[in-house]
């Protein structure tokens, strides 16, 4: 038996296609299978490898059993786009591996990114619980495994497992949550700087590994980083030099290293 994967965006593009071939999978070790760009697929719910670490994969087993028959695994190179902002809610997708971009545009061509979507999240969510179209564009900004489930399956699984629906509430709890301190720090900051500032500490805090000096990976160009806070690329670039400059951080590759924490949060005004 062949068993195809295959990665679409909002728009039913197809992006590459993976093929399996074999017999049933049992149920034991994490079924895993090596896809391009050495990303790892993860093709059954219930024998993920991160049960314990996601919050709507650590489910009772027969919640799992049910999220697995109702998933399709695909996987994305960087650039898909998973929906578009305005096109009709089809389903959710969850983010298994990779990051994916949040946001906004407006008719001139200016873009605002609402958030970065991690592992584990769920995509899709408010348009797909409430028929509305999506409210914002989803676009992969590293190679990414993220699972389709269609609208009328989740709605259905939310229903049958009460213990879903409250993972689903959580994750829009603190979505939302995110959004107001987002929106806190772009509306209330008084500078460039102090955005810019506040942004580097926050995105250390949340994405660094908390051991040691605080550094963490930043693969967002300056012009993502600028239309997350609210203002240009050339902003951006000026005040990342001028931070290196005064050894506030430094950036070495795609790792930033924020070398004197106390200083650049007195910067953020935190």
């Amino acid at each position: 038996m062949e068993k195809s994967l295959e990665g679409q965006n909002g728009m039913g593009q197809t992006g590459f296609r993976i093929v399996a071939r074999g017999k049933r999978y049992r149920m034991g070790p994490a079924l895993t299978m090596r896809a391009p760009y050495g990303l790892e697929i993860i093709e059954n719910c219930v024998t993920c490898p991160h049960l314990e670490e996601r919050v709507f994969c650590n489910l009772p087993p027969r919640a799992l059993r049910r999220l697995s028959e109702i998933t399709s695994a695909s996987s994305y190179p960087k650039g898909a786009t998973l929906f578009v902002e305005g096109q009709t809610a089809r389903g959710v997708f969850i983010l298994c591996n990779g990051r994916v971009k949040l946001f906004t545009s407006s008719k001139d061509g200016k873009s605002l990114i609402a958030r970065i979507a991690n592992e584990g999240e769920i995509l899709g969510l408010p348009a797909t619980l409430t028929g509305k179209p999506y409210e914002l564009t989803a676009e992969v900004i590293e190679p990414t495994q993220a699972n389709f489930i269609p609208r009328a399956d989740f709605l259905g699984f939310l229903r049958d497992y009460g213990e879903a629906a409250l993972r689903v509430a959580q994750q829009l709890g603190e979505t939302y949550h995110t959004a107001i301190s987002e929106m806190r720090a772009i509306g209330l900051s008084s500078s460039a700087a102090e955005k810019v500032a506040r942004f580097l500490v926050d995105w250390c805090a949340s994405h660094g590994n908390g051991k040691g000096e605080l550094r963490s990976r930043l693969t967002l160009t300056h012009e993502e980083i600028a239309e997350m806070i609210g203002t240009s690329r050339e902003t951006v670039t000026r005040l990342f030099t001028a931070f290196k400059k005064k050894q506030l951080i430094e950036v070495k590759g795609s790792t930033l290293i924020i070398r004197n924490r106390t200083a650049l949060e007195r910067v953020a005004g935190i």
